[in-house]
């Protein structure tokens, strides 16, 4: 039995929420967003309020039951709310611009790196302390660009120099301590 797919969703005011056989559309004050439930699954709707039950169980529907539970939340706080994702760049001369929708990132290669970013995402460069922030109302595409731009430089363990997630910890290795 899943705990989180036993979780009824609240449905908040100003978020509409139709559904169409298995396929859900929900629409807010951010934008609006659509996802297609397993048929094993069934999803019911009541005074503000869904309930996502698993009637037939077995180890693929319990595996999708709390996954889908999740998933329908998700698309509720997106287009309630949004969702964010912060990367800091640390390292000597490392520095980031925008360019339109474009990141232009120094870090510390010859050239400069340059990175699209998708449509439904907005990106903002803070210069104090260096932050590219992320923001969308798609939870996956937003962890999915912030990975991409991660990937560029990711944080070496001596100096922790790179491109990490903001409160990522970063363990340290001592260096080589000659004689």
């Amino acid at each position: 039995m899943s705990r989180i797919g036993k979780k009824p969703i609240q449905i908040p005011s100003g978020v509409d929420v139709k559904m169409d056989g298995q396929h859900v559309k929900v629409k807010g004050p951010k934008g609006q967003l659509e996802w297609t439930v397993v048929p094993e699954i069934e999803v019911e709707m009541n005074d503000g309020v869904m309930n996502i039950n698993n009637p037939r169980s077995s180890k693929r529907t319990n595996s999708l039951w709390g996954t889908t539970r999740t998933v329908l939340d998700n698309l509720i706080v997106g287009v309630s709310d949004g969702f964010t994702k912060t990367l800091m760049i640390e390292g000597t001369g490392y520095r980031a611009s925008l360019e339109g929708k474009t990141v232009v990132l120094s870090i510390g290669f010859d050239h400069d790196v340059r990175y699209e970013v998708a449509k439904d995402v907005e990106v903002e460069v803070v210069q104090r302390p260096l932050k590219i922030v992320l923001k969308g109302i798609d939870k996956q595409r937003v962890g999915q660009v912030a990975a991409e731009i991660r990937k560029l430089k990711k944080p070496e363990p001596y100096h922790g120099k790179g491109i990490r997630y903001e409160g990522e910890y970063i363990r340290r290795k001592a260096g080589k301590t000659g004689a």
